[in-house]
């Protein structure tokens, strides 16, 4: 849960900034919360979940 909130606060503001910086006009950006949004309803969302659920924890055995 904490990696999926953490996910979902980063990507919005990467989808604010790339608004703001007209590099995404608001059109497109809409279709792709949408988009998003009718996935997370799908029968791949568990998928979805699970490949990055495996991506964070990769990432968090990677020693520095």
């Amino acid at each position: 849960m904490v990696i999926s909130l953490s996910a979902v606060l980063v990507l919005a503001i990467i989808l604010i900034v790339m608004i703001k910086g007209k590099s995404l006009k608001a059109g497109p950006a809409f279709v792709a919360v949408l988009f998003g949004f009718f996935l997370a309803s799908t029968g791949m969302a568990p998928s979805i979940n699970r490949f990055l659920d495996s991506i964070a924890d990769t990432i968090n055995q990677i020693n520095f």
